[in-house]
């Protein structure tokens, strides 16, 4: 969460560009914030900025956050869509999902979308809200709102919170409501106020001053911040005098579609066709790759025109080289739109918009994952110098692309659409996105085309895995893959069967997850399917490592690398090292494995995978434990076992934390051992991993028999410690794992010699023989 928190006001609007007159509201926030700190209560403050459009409401909003920064730890906006006339308002709902979203909370609460009825979703939800931002001091931007009981759903009553309401009216909040509430009106500006955004917002202000056209301009344009801003672009080359006289020609029209109207004609017709065109890609910010897709023209180009946009106040500068178009400037840009471009022409821009985004995301992900059968045939980089560009471009995109995906045309291409969705989704599982995983899966549904449904499922069903949810990912996958066999869609029912086989290995059901598997390789039999045949080789070596077929795991491994490389997947290259290098730690190669696992880490570096990063931590901090190295393995597991918690991966954690406990009983702290070997034995079971939790009862029995009888000096209060070993023998066996079951016998042995049961220990002893000789483990053997 607090990583999260620290980019929040990194996520808001940049505070550039021309804004005057508004010095006394800001300071009349700050004055209510500092009055709520000195209070000896704890309660939000609450101020409703209201005007007319256009106004400046949000821009002050905006202001006022970036200029109380150091007192709240984060910051979100939220577009309400109160008085959209193209969308209906955002539901409560949504709301408070893109609220826990942004404020990090944890993220199966954004993925799995309850189907109850929207009263109970909202009631959960604002109770999963206020538990979130309780005592956690927030700037809450609510943009547009026009629902005073939405807004009471919003406000955040256990907290020393900001919540800046931008509304046309007053919000006559419920009397009940526990927060300081304050009304800011935002008038239209006064004389000096119009004067200093005038001088602001020209191209030149060297002109002689002139304050009688300055006040006729004022008048014209209402007073309003977004007119002047607009009109005042136009000064320099027109003087005050031309600039008043022409918006005046403009006779009895309200003063900001006045002001549009004077800088829409002033500009070539290249780009008033993409101030038009704009109008499509709703309300997200863009950048020059969708301008340039809208307008039919490179991106240099339509960067030149959204700079000149910009300079004429037709567009909002938002951040880095991203812009959006204010609420009554897209309705304007609209009405042209309708008026001088026909229904084809609009419908091949959105075809153009969702075509070439759907190639640029293809282009970023193949740089990941390579040439596998969710990507096209062709590729080209798009200009991407690296790979950390690439992905840089794509989560600044992912918002807009989401967007530009709901505002499309029935009458738009639904393949360029299939593709497009399949791209975002593959990202956000890169990302741990999951929020916008579960927005495209409710996207989706609601479209309802079986080849697109079946494509987000299977990807939720391996977000559902990565949370730790490991029943509900098998359900789905199940599904998935049924879905696709009846579609006869071989590469889909194998990638699906693939994600299964692995939800199945992390239960511990290591037969059918081979079976599965398999199944999986005879699908991904053609050469058109050899980076995805690679992807199932290194999931299936893993599972053979786990039942101890370590050979058999070691050509799949090589062979997979040699595919992956083939592919150019450098994330598959970072998984097979990462088996590799857990292989070799299984055969007890140190430096073999240190070195697989440093080659996977990096290629988890470059492709920004910060749940692969972590695991191959775990894995190199287990590699100092095998090599004996105790205090270092402990101290970089536990930083492991953090970077587990941060990414919200509930295996890797408890997988961590098993090792960990292993460590510490290296250190002689049995004590220490045995809570974090509980920890991850509560883990495993929590998510129904069967074979996670047999090896930590194994563990934590052994350590548990052995602090007992450093304590009494014998094994004969070890019943507790035998009840683990003998529930880990039993999970060892059903899920067919024999070196799990023959170390297990070896320790029950111990127990049971340490209290007079010879003949039971000797019979363990013999079983633990047989069941090492048929794998062929000459160690365990020596040790029976």
């Amino acid at each position: 969460r607090r990583s999260v928190l620290e980019q929040s006001f990194g996520q808001l609007p940049e505070p550039a560009g021309a804004f005057a007159g508004r010095r006394q509201e800001v300071a009349r926030i700050r004055q209510w914030v500092q009055a709520a700190r000195a209070s000896s209560e704890t309660r939000p403050t609450v101020v409703v900025l209201h005007g007319a459009p256009g106004s400046g409401r949000s821009t002050l909003a905006v202001r006022a956050a970036h200029d109380l920064k150091d007192q709240f730890r984060g910051a979100v906006v939220v577009d309400l869509r109160g008085d959209s006339p193209e969308e209906p308002p955002l539901p409560t709902r949504d709301a408070l999902l893109h609220l826990l979203n942004r404020l990090g909370a944890p993220r199966e609460q954004l993925l799995f979308r309850d189907r109850s009825s929207p009263d109970q979703q909202v009631k959960r939800l604002g109770e999963l809200y206020e538990q979130h931002v309780t005592g956690l001091p927030v700037t809450i931007v609510l943009d547009d709102a026009s629902d005073a009981g939405q807004v009471r759903a919003l406000v955040p009553e256990r907290s020393d919170s900001l919540v800046l309401v931008t509304a046309r009216q007053p919000l006559d909040l419920p009397a009940d409501l526990s927060a300081w509430v304050h009304q800011l009106p935002v008038r239209p500006l006064d004389e000096a106020g119009a004067e200093e955004l005038l001088g602001a917002a020209a191209e030149d202000s060297s002109g002689p001053y002139d304050a009688e056209s300055a006040e006729v301009i004022r008048r014209l344009c209402g007073g309003l911040p977004l007119a002047l801003r607009v009109a005042g672009s136009a000064l320099g080359p027109r003087s005050p005098r031309r600039l008043a006289a022409d918006l005046e020609a403009y006779g009895p029209v309200e003063p900001v579609e006045r002001a549009l109207w004077l800088r829409y004609t002033d500009q070539p017709e290249p780009a008033r066709r993409l101030l038009r065109r704009l109008a499509l890609a709703g309300r997200a910010s863009l950048g020059a790759a969708a301008a340039a897709a809208l307008a039919a023209t490179d991106e240099t180009e339509a960067g030149r025109h959204l700079a000149a946009l910009a300079r004429a106040g037709l567009i909002d500068h938002v951040r880095g080289n991203r812009y959006r178009l204010h609420d009554l400037v897209r309705a304007f840009a609209h009405a042209r739109l309708l008026d001088e471009e026909d229904p084809a022409e609009r419908t091949a821009a959105q075809e153009r918009l969702i075509g070439n985004y759907a190639e640029l995301a293809d282009s970023v992900l193949r740089l990941v994952d390579g040439n596998n059968s969710t990507r096209s045939d062709h590729f080209s980089p798009h200009g991407f110098t690296s790979l950390d560009e690439a992905l840089r471009w794509l989560d600044d995109e992912s918002s807009f692309i989401t967007a530009a995906l709901r505002h499309a045309d029935e009458g738009v291409d639904q393949a360029a659409v299939l593709h497009l969705l399949g791209a975002l989704c593959d990202y956000c599982l890169l990302r741990g996105d999951l929020y916008r995983l579960g927005e495209i899966s409710e996207l989706t549904q609601a479209v309802d085309q079986g080849l697109l449904v079946r494509s987000v499922q299977w990807r939720t069903g391996i977000a559902a895995r990565q949370l730790g949810e490991l029943d509900k990912a098998r359900a789905t996958l199940a599904s998935v893959v049924d879905l696709y066999r009846e579609a006869h869609h071989d590469a889909g029912a194998a990638r699906a069967l693939n994600s299964l086989g692995i939800t199945l290995h992390h239960q511990g059901n290591l037969t059918e997850a081979a079976a599965r598997l398999r199944e999986a390789l005879d699908l991904q039999s053609v050469p058109e399917l050899a980076t995805d045949r690679a992807w199932t080789m290194h999931a299936l070596a893993a599972v053979q490592r786990d039942r101890g077929h370590l050979a058999e795991a070691l050509d799949l491994l090589n062979g997979s690398l040699v595919l992956h490389r083939a592919g150019d997947s450098v994330h598959g290259e970072a998984w097979a090292h990462f088996q590799l290098g857990q292989l070799a730690l299984r055969q007890g190669d140190v430096p073999r494995a240190e070195e697989d696992l440093r080659q996977a880490l990096e290629r988890y570096g470059r492709t920004r995978d910060a749940r692969g990063e972590a695991w191959a931590l775990t894995q190199l901090a287990r590699a100092r434990l095998v090599a004996g190295d105790t205090a270092e393995a402990v101290a970089e597991l536990r930083s492991a076992a953090a970077r587990h918690r941060d990414n919200e991966d509930a295996r890797g954690e408890a997988w961590t934390l098993y090792y960990l406990g292993q460590a510490l009983e290296e250190t002689g702290d049995l004590d220490e051992a045995v809570r974090e070997l509980e920890r991850s034995r509560t883990m495993f079971s929590r998510m129904r991993d069967v074979y996670g939790l047999a090896c930590a009862r194994h563990h934590s029995a052994r350590v548990t028999r052995d602090q007992r009888a450093a304590r009494t000096g014998s094994l004969r209060n070890s019943g507790f410690a035998r009840q683990l070993l003998v529930d880990a023998r039993a999970d060892f066996q059903r899920i067919g794992v024999a070196h799990g079951e023959a170390w297990t016998c070896l320790e029950l042995a111990v127990v049971d010699a340490g209290n007079a049961r010879t003949r039971q220990a000797l019979a363990l002893c013999d079983e633990a023989v047989t069941l090492f000789a048929s794998y062929g483990d000459a160690r365990g053997e020596d040790w029976a």
